[in-house]
């Protein structure tokens, strides 16, 4: 039995940093038809679901990954990392043909990044019933952002998983944020524990980012998120939020020396909360361990 399965995505990182990457007013400004020779370049695994897969796994916790990896030549490089996180893949990820997932990041000197994407479209995470037997050999689940799975398969899995007796964590995609407030609470009521961001809350509420204080409960003040569900909210160098039963939990961010690289924060804390959250239920002593895991991150090249 694992103790956490993640649903979500599993891409190849292609970082590149250096002072050759000039920027100006909050872009890189690189010419067409020009070439560019980096200071510093790293590989890694990147997606969601791998990140917070392999941040559990690295608390100690054992931990899953139900995701899609292409039958091309980054198959056996992506199976290879994940086999060295520790991490169960091989009974849970679907291997397909012309799948491709793939990302490039260029970084700044301030670990600030510029992510280009490719990913194919259409996907389905699972797809026959007997897929939903896989959520059967774990305690807890996560769905990381599926942004190309439906909302409607989503919440069959979310509720599958909710039937059968399993802890469930989420992440809402930026189009799902804006979707009608009734639309979002099908998703939730099938939540134990959702986080977000600050702005996608925004998104969320219908209201600017800067109107709301989070300091206050505004579990109770904008939606009416059942009493029961843990909303966690990171915000930056404002630390996180959590709400639960009408309580407001903060926790500060905690200072790192010097940021390398930006990439996996929020999927870092979140691998930090849940491991934690799985093994004590004390949501001050998670966000505290989602906030350390994130520093690490922001410590280093890479997403995990």
């Amino acid at each position: 039995m694992l103790d956490l399965i993640c649903l979500g995505s599993v891409s190849i990182d292609l970082y590149y940093k250096g002072t050759s990457l000039t920027e100006g007013e909050g872009r890189f400004e690189l010419a067409i038809g020009g070439k560019y020779y980096v200071d510093h370049f790293y590989e890694g695994l990147g997606g969601g679901g791998a990140n917070v897969a392999i941040g559990v796994s690295k608390a100690g916790l054992r931990s899953g990954l139900i995701a899609k990896i292409g039958d091309n030549p980054f198959k056996s490089l992506i199976c290879k990392k994940l086999d060295d996180a520790r991490i169960t893949h091989k009974e849970y990820c679907d291997i397909e043909d012309e799948y491709t997932n793939i990302s490039s990041i260029l970084l700044n000197a301030n670990g600030e990044k510029t992510i280009i994407n490719y990913r194919t479209p259409h996907e389905t995470i699972m797809k026959c019933a007997d897929d939903y037997k896989k959520i059967d050999k774990t305690k807890a689940i996560y769905m990381a952002n599926l942004s190309k799975v439906s909302l409607t398969e989503r919440i069959e899995i979310l509720s599958y998983a909710q039937s059968v007796g399993k802890k469930v964590f989420a992440n809402l995609n930026v189009t799902d944020c804006r979707r009608p407030i009734h639309e979002v609470m099908q998703f939730v009521e099938h939540v134990d524990a959702l986080i977000i961001n600050g702005y996608e809350y925004a998104d969320i509420v219908k209201m600017p980012y800067s109107s709301i204080d989070f300091n206050e409960n505004i579990i109770d003040k904008f939606v009416p998120f059942t009493k029961d569900h843990l909303l966690v909210i990171t915000d930056g160098k404002k630390g996180s939020y959590a709400y639960h039963r009408s309580k407001v939990y903060h926790q500060e961010a905690i200072k790192v020396s010097k940021v390398l690289d930006t990439t996996g924060a929020g999927d870092a804390y979140t691998a930090g909360f849940i491991a934690e959250y799985i093994q004590s239920q004390k949501i001050e002593t998670a966000m505290n361990s989602g906030a350390k895991y994130a520093v690490t991150i922001l410590s280093k090249l890479g997403a995990n």
